[in-house]
């Protein structure tokens, strides 16, 4: 009986999400808050614009034009930044988004104040476009600032701590920006957002220079690095692959924009149901999430990214399979769970196979995906649940996503079988090593 509890504490250690990449850099820990506190004021933001358009027009599809404005400056955005993240500090572009958000949601917030005008839904949608494009700039640039702050076999741990942010913010802050619009109204919600992204701004400008490594290609038209970006993605025998996977995903096991047909038409139910529906996804990436310290010490991370991807494309095929809403919130439980291993395995994958001088191309290739494939892919289910109806949508896709990963995994093989060396537990420096540590270095970790 002595021995049980040392071995669960061992084990709870292993499985419990990895919080070292916190305790080893200081720099990590400003992107981490930053971050947090981006993701919040982002939610706020995502709630509030669609429906003030909404409040002032009446008009869904203008809604959707605001929308498609914020989407298409964030596409060009992300292949900017990819740019000229590979070519100048990228702290300077880090803190060159967030002074845009700040700008944008101040803006948005004194707009709300003044009286509606016909300029008013002009006024929002400059400040959508503003904060699309330049507010990329500070994402692409962090993802390929993050490497260079971090030990790289921590890199599976820095990418769960990233993802939690993410769906915790993507959980909460739509329905607390809600709740505020409803006490408080519009402008109070758009200038919390704002006093949120300049003190992530402030956060930001602490951080180190990180300059790009071989930063000197800078002498070729953007048009030609962004060329050499995609040259390198379509070669690489990792970076290739990782993001078709991220693709087969996107476009054929992501059936969120069914949910609310699933649960009127195939479960009978409605509102309650659908929230019902989205929160199971929810806890299953959260779970994922808290869970996935077990992902650090992977040395098969390619074969387990494949298997990752499957699973999104079963549950996916279970969901459409299922007609009780116990076994439709399985399916998404068992989705969300596997979106965020995924994720926290190809964050891993990119930065480790990608060299410091295309990160912030590769990275804006990444960003890019997320924002476009998640539409295609609405589009390719929505398209299939109008002609078959959505149960027949969502078992093709689902079929679709674990034969095409199929594919990639014979195309591919040294995927499926490349090694990561042996990862040892995080340790604290041994006095001589502090001792013969630089003051500069003393200072990043403190």
């Amino acid at each position: 009986m002595s021995g049980r509890g040392p071995r669960l504490r061992s084990a709870l250690g292993r499985t419990a999400i990895d919080v070292s990449p916190l305790r080893l850099s200081r720099p990590f820990r400003i992107v981490f808050t930053a971050r947090t506190l981006s993701v919040f004021g982002l939610g706020f933001a995502l709630v509030a614009l669609p429906l003030q358009v909404y409040s002032l027009t009446g008009s869904s599809a203008l809604v959707a034009l605001v929308s498609a404005v914020g989407g298409m400056s964030v596409l060009g955005g992300t292949l900017v930044a990819g740019v000229l993240a590979d070519r100048h500090p990228r702290r300077t572009l880090i803190v060159t988004g967030r002074f845009a958000a700040t700008v944008a949601f101040t803006g948005l917030a004194l707009n709300a104040l003044w009286p509606d005008t016909p300029a008013t839904l002009w006024i929002i949608a400059a400040c959508a476009a503003l904060n699309g494009f330049l507010g990329t700039f500070s994402q692409v640039a962090l993802q390929a600032a993050v490497p260079g702050l971090i030990p790289r076999d921590r890199l599976p741990a820095a990418g769960a701590l990233l993802a939690l942010t993410g769906k915790l913010g993507g959980i909460a802050a739509p329905a607390a920006g809600g709740a505020l619009i409803a006490a408080w109204g519009y402008p109070a919600v758009y200038a919390i957002t704002a006093v949120a992204s300049a003190a992530t701004t402030a956060l930001v400008a602490r951080l180190p220079e990180m300059r790009p490594e071989n930063g000197a290609d800078g002498l070729r038209s953007p048009l030609a690095a962004i060329g050499d970006g995609l040259r390198f993605a379509v070669r690489d025998r990792t970076v290739g692959p990782v993001l078709l996977l991220g693709f087969v995903q996107l476009l054929f096991a992501a059936p969120h924009v069914l949910i609310p047909e699933i649960a009127d038409r195939v479960l009978g139910g409605g509102e309650q149901t659908a929230g019902l529906l989205y929160s199971a996804s929810a806890v299953g990436a959260v779970t994922a999430s808290l869970t996935s310290g077990w992902t650090g010490s992977l040395q098969r991370r390619g074969a387990v990214l494949l298997g990752a991807v499957a699973l999104c494309g079963a549950a996916t095929a279970g969901l459409g399979a299922g007609t009780a809403l116990a076994a439709a919130a399985l399916a998404l439980a068992a989705l969300g769970f596997a979106e965020i291993i995924e994720e926290i395995l190809r964050f891993a994958l990119l930065q480790t196979s990608t060299p410091d001088a295309m990160r912030g191309r590769v990275n804006s290739l990444w960003t890019a995906q997320n924002s476009v494939g998640g539409s295609l892919g609405g589009l390719v289910l929505g398209g299939l649940a109008a002609a078959a109806g959505p149960g027949i949508a969502l078992l093709a896709g689902g079929a679709a996503a674990a034969a095409l990963t199929a594919a990639v995994a014979a195309a591919f093989p040294g995927l499926r079988r490349s090694r990561e060396p042996a990862v040892p537990p995080p340790r604290a420096p041994a006095p001589e090593e502090q001792a013969a540590a630089s003051p500069e270095q003393k200072k990043e970790n403190a």
